[in-house]
């Protein structure tokens, strides 16, 4: 029985690191214009909320009398590089303390600086035998691509039926695994919680909380 778990939005808020991000990134600006960091910070939330992350730096900045291509890469450079003020979820160190005996691993998407000072601030690595970021590999292998876990499985020396990945996001996390046998766990949570999709796109099992992740709901989902 082999743990693997998601990053974002399954073992802390991926929400606070964006408000993280955001401060980081007022902060700087806030040395070029003529308004406080808290007004810029507020501005960037604002946009961010009505429109997403796509443009928020742009949209921002063009309010600020500020735009230009370095200053949208330098907010950018702000934002992946800043010191993350994050913490895990209580849900989330309870349920990697309950499982100290087990074999765990993490795996996730996203820019593997950026995913590595999450990792770091969070205190994750001690919990885990191995964090898999995987855009260290390239962009073909993050998920779906089962590439890391098949990793996992050539570490333990198990078959996937061994491993469950826990995780929160039904668009990529558990089509391809449930395909070649191993065991998927959603949460609920973040931005996809109220989101349901077909059948081959959810998980085996779904939560709402990694409280309810027991030994006995283990027993449950490697039973078949």
């Amino acid at each position: 029985m082999i743990l693997v778990f998601d990053l974002d939005d399954t073992l802390y808020d991926e929400s606070t690191y964006v408000s993280s991000g955001m401060r980081s990134v007022a902060k700087g600006l806030c040395k070029f214009a003529h308004v406080s960091e808290q007004t810029i910070y507020k501005s960037l939330q604002k946009n961010l909320k009505e429109q997403g992350r796509g443009l928020v730096f742009d949209d921002v900045l063009h309010q600020l009398d500020l735009h230009t291509k370095n200053r949208v890469k330098e907010c950018l450079s702000i934002y992946r590089l800043h010191e993350p003020k994050i913490i895990l979820s209580k849900e989330g160190a309870a349920c990697l303390r309950r499982f100290n005996h087990l074999s765990k691993y993490l795996v996730t998407d996203g820019n593997k600086i950026v995913q590595l000072k999450k990792i770091q601030a969070l205190g994750l690595e001690p919990f885990f035998k191995k964090t898999f970021r995987t855009y260290q590999y390239g962009l073909k292998y993050s998920k779906p691509s089962t590439f890391c876990f098949r990793k996992i499985v050539q570490l333990e020396k198990v078959k996937a039926s061994s491993i469950v990945y826990i995780a929160d996001n039904p668009h990529k996390d558990f089509i391809n695994l449930k395909k070649e046998g191993f065991r998927t766990i959603r949460l609920r949570s973040g931005m996809f919680k109220d989101l349901t999709l077909d059948k081959k796109h959810e998980a085996d099992f779904t939560i709402h909380s990694l409280d309810e992740v027991t030994s006995e709901f283990l027993k449950n989902v490697f039973r078949k």
